[in-house]
């Protein structure tokens, strides 16, 4: 036997694994909502384990308002997808089994990361989705009266809470702060309509706010009916042209091929939002999105630089890597 106060290297690992699953039982039970049966399955625990876990969380002092215990498997995919991509910040949560709780728990972690950029004064721009309203729950309500907000993408007509005045109004709430709205539609009939309504001194004083925030929140879209862009008649009725010409999802309502490049599309000409190329210039920059199905499109939005930071899921930062690996094996 060692001696009293060494341990042994299997010691070591075995206690890491336990953090591990500590670390997992609290999150997939105080973010992800899942009851602890299917917490147990999930991590072919028995539920009598589970329960005994968070007990020792709730009464350890591990879970308060944050959970304080690390994923290495998160932090390391991070590191990876950070350097893979030349990015400032990469934020991987564990994936949840079902698409809109982890696009759920994506914005909620997004909102925190927003919560440690804002500062009274800055610009803050935001697109519209399920997601960027999660991501007000994270944010502390707070007075920062010489903040505003404003819309950096036209609307859809029809909504559910996660619309580009909804959203952006919440967030003006929770600062205090004064919001303006592209009250617009994102895209229009024809490019002689989008640029008469180009000339309106309130659109125009809206656009030129979304060009110099300080900080913007976006989410992305995948070229597949869960994606709410791709439903509208306007999308639906141009989305067999539009993967002729290589799209593999939107970035404001932009859509890009697989290497990051907008598409030949005459639909470009009607869009109402910050172009990604303009997106570049914002010095904090969030893409808040994952999901195994959104790989191609999130690759496409990194290989072009349009952001600065990342917030998404461990099944989407590895297909991020592992499609930039196997890009990289056939160039060789």
């Amino acid at each position: 036997m060692p001696p009293k106060g060494t341990e042994t290297p299997t010691t070591t690992m075995e206690d890491m694994d336990a953090q591990q699953i500590r670390a997992r039982v609290a999150w997939l039970y105080f973010i992800g909502g899942l009851t602890q049966q299917e917490i147990a399955d999930q991590l072919g625990l028995t539920r009598l384990r589970v329960n005994k876990t968070l007990g020792q969380l709730r009464t350890d002092g591990s879970v308060v308002v944050d959970i304080r215990l690390p994923m290495a498997n998160c932090i390391e995919l991070e590191n990876k997808v950070k350097e893979r991509y030349g990015l400032d910040e990469v934020c991987v949560i564990p994936t949840l089994p079902d698409d809109q709780e982890n696009q759920r728990a994506i914005g909620d972690a997004a909102g925190g990361l927003l919560d440690t950029l804002l500062e009274d004064g800055m610009g803050l721009g935001v697109g519209w989705g399920k997601t960027l309203t999660a991501g007000l729950k994270r944010l502390t309500p707070r007075p920062l009266p010489d903040s505003w907000v404003t819309s950096v993408m036209g609307g859809l007509t029809r909504g559910s809470g996660s619309s580009t005045f909804e959203v952006a109004t919440g967030y003006a709430r929770a600062i205090s702060a004064e919001c303006w709205y592209l009250t617009a539609p994102l895209y229009f009939p024809s490019v002689e309509s989008r640029e008469a309504l180009l000339a309106h001194h309130g659109i125009r004083e809206t656009m030129r706010r979304a060009r110099s925030v300080d900080v913007a929140l976006v989410s992305c879209g995948d070229m597949t009916t869960r994606s709410l862009l791709v439903q509208t008649p306007t999308v639906s009725e141009n989305l067999e042209s539009l993967l002729a010409a290589g799209a593999v999802g939107d970035l404001l309502g932009v859509f890009l091929d697989a290497a990051g490049k907008p598409v030949d599309h005459p639909l470009h000409e009607r869009v109402l939002s910050l172009t990604p190329e303009q997106l570049k210039s914002v010095k904090h920059s969030i893409l808040a999105s994952g999901g195994w199905y959104k790989v191609d499109i999130i690759r496409a939005i990194l290989r072009g630089g349009y952001v600065k930071r990342l917030v998404t899921d461990e099944n989407c930062a590895t297909g991020l890597l592992q499609n930039e690996i196997q890009r990289d094996t056939k160039g060789k």
